[in-house]
């Protein structure tokens, strides 16, 4: 089956594709990396591109407090359906997450019946609108640790009008 002139045109064969291979990248080397003659001329045209210090737009920072003023419990009722899967209005009924009812003011860690991950503990002592705020907007950065796997609120408005629910429904 595999005589001499059958190997010969197979290596002859293989050895031809390879030489083909050699002689492209040699070609494209010529062509696009300068070595066709292009010398040292000067680029055609120049894109300006803006750096980081250039942006432009300056980002006002709002104190949360004055949001907080304005905000809706209304809308932020509306809101509530984002935290509804995993945690619960009526007190003492915990689910994935605690009962969030009381949650303005409680103390942090403090739902009976629910096993907390540690990491809110050395957050902060007590869940005012300031560090309720801090927490929706960035759970995982805000309290490393926690097992809380929301992404978070990006809207400051939002935080707030939600807060503001969740402080309108206890005493």
């Amino acid at each position: 089956m595999f005589d001499t002139m059958t190997m010969t045109k197979v290596v002859g064969g293989l050895c031809g594709t390879f030489l083909v291979f050699l002689l492209g990248g040699w070609a494209g080397d010529i062509i696009y990396a300068g070595g066709g003659g292009h010398g040292d001329h000067a680029q055609a045209y120049v894109i300006e591109v803006a750096s980081a210090d250039d942006a432009g737009e300056v980002v006002e920072e709002v104190d949360f407090s004055e949001i907080m003023a304005t905000a809706s419990a209304a809308d932020g009722e509306g809101l509530w359906r984002n935290c509804r899967s995993c945690h619960s209005l009526e007190p003492g009924v915990n689910s994935t997450g605690p009962s969030l009812y009381g949650i303005v003011g409680r103390t942090v860690g403090s739902e009976d019946g629910f096993n907390y991950s540690g990491a809110l503990v050395a957050v902060a002592d007590v869940w005012d609108a300031d560090h309720l705020n801090g927490f929706l907007e960035n759970p995982k950065g805000y309290a490393p640790g926690t097992a809380m796997g929301y992404n978070g609120m990006r809207k400051i408005e939002d935080r707030a009008n939600l807060i503001a629910y969740l402080d309108s429904l206890d005493d």
